[in-house]
């Protein structure tokens, strides 16, 4: 099983800045997507951002230019920088990792709070 390591949620206030970090043991290989999904209080799970071992890279909408994901293979690590942050983007976000071998895998972090607020 793959333990997914999260940190850097917190408070910060509109406009602001944040960076999350999410690494996974080095023995563990296969991560073909890494990245951050996000989830408000009664609200669905939605994509934040997600990157493929190759370096491919989807954002969800709502935080197109401001977010940037980032990925360091050697580290088994992917990293979230959170600028221009808004009341919207308070929510749990969640490190994801798809782990692809024999079959098909994905693992979630437990979550780390962001809140944006004044």
């Amino acid at each position: 099983q793959v333990h997914l390591m999260e940190s850097g949620g917190g408070l910060v206030q509109p406009g602001g800045s944040l960076n999350l970090s999410c690494a996974v043991p080095g023995r563990f290989t296969g991560l073909t997507v890494m990245g951050w999904y996000r989830q408000a209080p009664e609200k669905q799970r939605e994509l934040v951002a997600t990157a493929t071992s190759a370096g491919k890279i989807r954002y969800g909408d709502s935080v197109k230019g401001r977010f940037t994901l980032s990925r360091d293979n050697a580290k088994n690590a992917v990293y979230l920088q959170m600028n221009s942050l808004e009341f919207d983007d308070t929510a749990v976000y969640y490190c994801y990792v798809q782990q692809k071998l024999a079959f098909e895998y994905e693992y979630w972090g437990q979550g780390t709070q962001v809140t944006v607020s004044s």
